[in-house]
C-alpha cells in the first residue's frame, strides 16, 4: 500500500498541498522529508507523538525522515495556536531544552541509520540582519503573511514583529533542507499549515515554479467528547518517564473511550488493517474484555518506553487489580502513585483507627471502626479487622510508604515523613 493511501486509511491526514502529485511522488521513489519540534520544554508530550508516528510510518515504507530541532525558532516563538505573546526563555534554557529533546527523539527514533537528526540553529544562527532581509524578506509579501491564519488570528490583540517573523524562519528551514538534503516534504500539526505553505512559496520563488516541494498536515486530535486529547485531570502525559511513570503512561492508554479506542490504535500503533480491524470487532461485541485498550497500552507504551518498562508497567496493574501490594518495591509504588493526591504521616507507630481518620480515608472515627471490623480495610496488602492494630510505616517500602485500601478499588497513599 503507498504510504499516503495508509495514512488516509488511519485517518492521518487533514490538508495537502498537492495530494496527487506527493502520491505518485512517494510512488515512484524514495523521498526524503521532516518535521520540527522547537525546544519549548525538556520534554514532549503525547500531543507532540502525533506527526514523529507519522515520520516512522514513512521510514517504514522506505522513505528518509529528517528530525528538526529548532533550537533557533524556539528562542523566538511560534505564534501559532496562541492567543498572546510567547514569554521568551533563555538562550542557556533553550540549549539545555534542545539537548533533552534531542535526547528523546533519539530514543524514539535513533535505532534506525534512516532517520536524521537536524537543528535549526546551525543555518538561521549564521545569518547576518542584512542578509535575511535581502535574501529572504524582500521575497516575502506582507499581503500574504497578514492573511495566513497564524498572524490573522493574532491581530486583534497584537503580535509583536519577533513572532510575525516566525514564518519566514521556518521558511527558511525547508529552503536550507531542500537545498542541503533534497527534502521535498513538510509534515506538521494543524496549526502549521501557515507556515508549511509559506516555506513552499519560498521554494518556488528562488527555485522556481515547477520544483517538487509539498505540505502535509495532520488532523486535530480530539476525544469523543469534544475535549483535548492528550490532557487528563493531573496535567499533560508526558514521554520523560520521570514526568509521567510508564504507569501512568500505560494507564492514559488503557483507559480510553471505546469511542476513541479504534482511531488511537490507526493513529498510535504499527498494526495493520486486519488486526485493527479484529479489535474493532472485539470492541462492537466484548467491550468488557477491553482488548483493543489493552493492546493500545501495550503498543505505545512498548514503543515509547521500551519492553523493560511495558512489563514494569502490567506488574504493577496486575498487583493494583489483585490488591497484592506487597509485591510492590518502593520505586514501583513511586511510579504507580506519583501523581495521585497522597497526604503525610510520621513514621511513629499509629492505631489504624486514628490512621484512617487523618488520612482523611474515612469521615469518622465510627465509620472507620466499622469498615475494619467488616473487612473492608487493607494496610500495605494485609486486611485488618482489629480496631486496635497499630501500623508501623517502617515495615514496608523501604519506610517510605503506607497503601491503604478501602473496599476493592479505593487505594490511598501516606507517605512517611523522614525524621
Amino acid at each position: 500500500m503507498n504510504i499516503i493511501d495508509e495514512l488516509t486509511w488511519r485517518g492521518a491526514i487533514n490538508q495537502q498541498t498537492d495530494a496527487e502529485g506527493l502520491k505518485e511522488l512517494t510512488e515512484n521513489k524514495s523521498i526524503s522529508l521532516y518535521c520540527g519540534v522547537d525546544p519549548t520544554g525538556d520534554s514532549m508530550h503525547i500531543g507532540h507523538l502525533i506527526p514523529f508516528m507519522m515520520m516512522k510510518r514513512f521510514e517504514l515504507a522506505g522513505h528518509h525522515p529528517y528530525i528538526l530541532i529548532g533550537g533557533a525558532t524556539g528562542s523566538i516563538g511560534d505564534p501559532s495556536g496562541r492567543k498572546s505573546e510567547r514569554q521568551l526563555q533563555t538562550m542557556e534554557t533553550v540549549q539545555a531544552n534542545v539537548k533533552s529533546l534531542t535526547q528523546q527523539m533519539q530514543k524514539l527514533f535513533g535505532g534506525s541509520s534512516n532517520i536524521s537528526f537536524v537543528n535549526n540553529y546551525d543555518w538561521l544562527s549564521k545569518i547576518s540582519l542584512l542578509d535575511f532581509l535581502r535574501d529572504y524578506g524582500k521575497l516575502v509579501n506582507i499581503n500574504t503573511m497578514l492573511a495566513k491564519d497564524i498572524v490573522a488570528s493574532r491581530l486583534d490583540v497584537g503580535i509583536s514583529f519577533t513572532e510575525f517573523t516566525y514564518q519566514i524562519l521556518q521558511s527558511v528551514d525547508f529552503l536550507t533542507l531542500h537545498h542541503e538534503h533534497g527534502i521535498q516534504l513538510q509534515i506538521g500539526g494543524a496549526d502549521q499549515w501557515g507556515n508549511i505553505t509559506s516555506g513552499i512559496d519560498l521554494i518556488h520563488k528562488i527555485d522556481g515554479a515547477d520544483e517538487q516541494v509539498y505540505g502535509l498536515t495532520i488532523p486535530l486530535m480530539l476525544k469523543a467528547d469534544g475535549t483535548k486529547f492528550g490532557k487528563t485531570a493531573g496535567g499533560a502525559i508526558w514521554l520523560d518517564a520521570k514526568k509521567t511513570s510508564p504507569y501512568e503512561f500505560y494507564q492514559f492508554w488503557l483507559n480510553q473511550d471505546d469511542r476513541d479506542v479504534v482511531k488511537y490504535l490507526k493513529y498510535f500503533t504499527f498494526l495493520d488493517q486486519a488486526e485493527i480491524a479484529d479489535l474493532e470487532q472485539s470492541v462492537e461485541k466484548e467491550p468488557e474484555k477491553r482488548l483493543a485498550q489493552t493492546r493500545l497500552a501495550e503498543e505505545v507504551t512498548r514503543f515509547v518506553h521500551g519492553q523493560e518498562a511495558l512489563d514494569t508497567a502490567q506488574k504493577i496493574t496486575a498487583i493494583l487489580f489483585s490488591g497484592n501490594v506487597k509485591e510492590l518495591s518502593a520505586a514501583e509504588v513511586q511510579d504507580a502513585f506519583g501523581k495521585a493526591p497522597s497526604v503525610s504521616v510520621t513514621s511513629d507507630p499509629q492505631n489504624v483507627v486514628d490512621l484512617l481518620v487523618e488520612t482523611k480515608v474515612e469521615p469518622s472515627k465510627r465509620q472507620a471502626r466499622e469498615d475494619v471490623t467488616n473487612g473492608a480495610i487493607t494496610i500495605n496488602g494485609d486486611r485488618i479487622s482489629d480496631t486496635a492494630f497499630e501500623v508501623d510505616p517502617s515495615t514496608q517500602f523501604d519506610g517510605q510508604f503506607v497503601i491503604i485500601r478501602r473496599g476493592k478499588k479505593n487505594y490511598f497513599l501516606a507517605k512517611v515523613q523522614q525524621q
